[in-house]
């Protein structure tokens, strides 16, 4: 089984949330900007390395929010000819710095600011949906809601 530790930053900012596109392998939908740890990388160094690479935006690490695991049958990679065990490490971010742009010769190929209520009608990917779950379960203040 392959192994592919990645990890990627929820950006909301003015009632809008950063998203990247990603196109690969004829396959291509909305997701968080971010990706594949490199060799020793820490997460939080990788996150903010990705989110700079696909969207020209220097970005601050705030929290983690949560970590999602899947696993991808050998049948559904492009690449490969065993599974994919896939550890996704979620964290809200903000933007530091820079100007909004486009990936250029990478997985993704469109950066873009979304209003949160456009998103349930794009294609996305899975993480998508499960970061902002995690997001909402997760206060800006780092206070945990009371259950009702």
């Amino acid at each position: 089984m392959d192994i592919r530790i990645a990890a990627y930053g929820v950006i909301i900012r003015d009632g809008q949330i950063l998203l990247a596109h990603w196109n690969e392998h004829g396959r291509s939908g909305w997701t968080l900007p971010g990706g594949g740890v490199d060799g020793a990388e820490h997460p939080v160094q990788a996150a903010a390395r990705e989110i700079l690479e696909e969207t020209g935006y220097e970005a601050s690490i705030d929290r983690l929010l949560g970590i999602d695991t899947m696993v991808v049958p050998a049948a559904k990679r492009h690449t490969g000819r065993v599974p994919l065990y896939a550890m996704r490490i979620v964290y809200r971010a903000s933007v530091v710095s820079g100007e909004l742009r486009n990936e250029i010769g990478g997985s993704s190929d469109e950066a873009r600011w979304f209003p949160l209520d456009q998103v349930p009608g794009l294609k996305r990917v899975s993480l998508l949906d499960i970061a902002l779950r995690l997001n909402a379960e997760e206060p800006a203040d780092g206070v945990p809601r009371a259950e009702p």
